[in-house]
């Protein structure tokens, strides 16, 4: 169990987390383990030898060292392949996880084999070793989930594993040496000393850190701004995107998308209280408390160490106009008081291709809509085409919405781009009945904003998202396939 979870880390960096990746680890490793009892069962009849099980473990061992070895390079080839999401993350599963996977298999049935004394006492040896079985995957589950990922890391983790198994082997047999162990031992000691050495140059030539969180993987790293060239550090969830950045010389927002949460302004101007859904780097929430010196913002952020990052790397400093709180976005809402707040910015779409799926349906529009005032407004991107294939999530988005909210608008972060192509847009959705619903400006700022509000005709007839029926992965499948197509 800790193996499988561990999976979706090591592909994240290099495919992106959804469910394609889940479903392909739960399905290869469920695989894998049935191939390993059917052999392990077979191999037990013949020979129920307790030294070919100490040998099965140590291979394990040996083979998730390999993994770790291997996986940098394995991952970065499958991850510039020209093929579909669901392909790769199938590859990367068999390659780096079935292997060991088999080898685990073999234990069960080949304990329950050298256990058996007499027919008599068959069930009651199988049903021991299965509930120990099961004991020890539970252990395992909650283990990984809540304290091993979190303190120790993903990659650390392995190392524990395999470790932990070449040990076990070890008190099962005494260690003889023969090639396949002293293989298995370099495995694991190369493996060790090319993550921590790599881990470590990286961090101090190039400033990027390798963090696990509670519920992601986190880069953070410095580079270059491809608009302006300054320098910048930048955060990153999955291989695509980045979702927060700061430049290193100024506090000036880096991403152009987060500039457009400034809407609320013209939209709504007399607001001084905003729900943020979504902290990640809090690069706006700095640019909120500075720009209006007499509003305050409570943030939503479900992983407490992602604030700590922004503490440590993205110069984001406690306010008492800031109040943050750490679960997820739709429990907080759905328990907040009815019209506390005048805007609502939603962040929690950081990635394009990874989104909470329980944000987006009509019951969370409608307690969105609840906890805003008479003409509070939303503000949130996401990214989509505007036409063609591509645009499937947006289509159901926008029908969403304007079940709830009179009035919906849609700005274009880069009005040069065609329709067709996969973008960020924001959308704005307001409560209020006003047709003449946007304020006049002396900005020159905002009125470069309000200049890429869209009015071309904006796709019709799709199905309304629901908590029931919410296919946002599979939309979102589409676009990502459409992406890499296109790169």
């Amino acid at each position: 169990m800790i193996f499988e979870i561990i999976g979706s880390r090591i592909l994240s960096p290099f495919i992106g987390a959804s469910t394609y990746i889940w479903t392909s680890l739960i399905g290869v490793i469920l695989a894998s383990l049935s191939l390993g009892y059917w052999l392990g069962g077979r191999l037990a009849d013949n020979r129920p030898d307790v030294k070919i099980l100490a040998s099965v473990i140590f291979a394990a061992g040996g083979l998730i060292s390999l993994t770790v070895l291997i996986k940098d390079v394995l991952l970065s080839t499958i991850a510039s392949a020209a093929m579909m999401i669901e392909i790769k993350a199938l590859i990367a599963a068999v390659v780096l996880f079935a292997p060991a996977s088999i080898c685990l298999g073999f234990v069960t049935p080949f304990a329950v084999r050298l256990k058996m004394t007499t027919l008599e006492e068959t069930g009651r040896t199988v049903g021991r070793l299965y509930a120990l079985s099961t004991i020890g995957s539970i252990i395992g589950t909650f283990a990984a989930g809540f304290f091993l990922i979190p303190f120790l890391g993903s990659v650390r983790t392995l190392y524990l594993i395999a470790a932990a198994l070449i040990a076990l082997s070890a008190l099962l047999v005494p260690f003889s040496i023969s090639k396949t162990n002293i293989a298995a031992i370099t495995f694991f000691i190369l493996g060790v000393v090319a993550s921590e050495g790599g881990a470590y140059i990286l961090r101090t030539s190039s400033g990027v850190y390798d963090i696990d969180t509670e519920y992601s993987r986190v880069q953070v790293f410095e580079t270059k701004d491809p608009a302006s060239g300054r320098p910048i550090r930048a955060l990153a969830t999955d291989p695509y995107f980045v979702q927060s950045a700061i430049f290193l010389d100024s506090d000036e927002l880096v991403l152009e998308y987060g500039k457009y949460y400034h809407l609320i302004s013209p939209f709504k101007p007399d607001f001084t209280s905003t729900l943020l859904i979504g902290g990640a780097g809090y690069t706006f929430p700095r640019e909120y408390l500075k720009t209006y010196p007499n509003a305050r913002i409570d943030v939503v952020e479900i992983d407490p160490q992602m604030t700590r990052i922004a503490r440590d790397h993205f110069r984001m400093k406690d306010d008492p106009r800031m109040q943050i709180f750490h679960e997820d976005g739709r429990m907080f809402v759905n328990r907040a008081e009815t019209a506390k707040y005048d805007t609502i910015l939603m962040d929690a779409f950081g990635s394009l291709f990874s989104v909470p799926h329980h944000l987006t349906t009509l019951e969370a529009v409608t307690q969105f809509s609840r906890i805003l005032s008479d003409d509070g407004v939303i503000v949130f991107n996401l990214g989509a085409a505007i036409s063609g294939e591509g645009s499937t999530f947006l289509a159901a988005e926008l029908a969403t919405y304007k079940q709830v909210f009179p009035q919906v608008h849609l700005f274009k972060v880069n009005s040069d781009y065609p329709d067709e192509k996969l973008q960020n847009l924001i959308m704005v959705a307001s409560k209020s009945t006003d047709p003449a619903l946007i304020q006049d400006t002396d900005s020159t700022a905002m009125r470069l904003l309000l200049d890429h509000r869209y009015t071309g005709t904006l796709p019709q007839g799709a199905a309304i998202l629901t908590d029931d029926l919410a296919p946002v992965e599979y939309y979102n499948s589409i676009a990502q396939n459409l992406y890499l197509s296109s790169r």
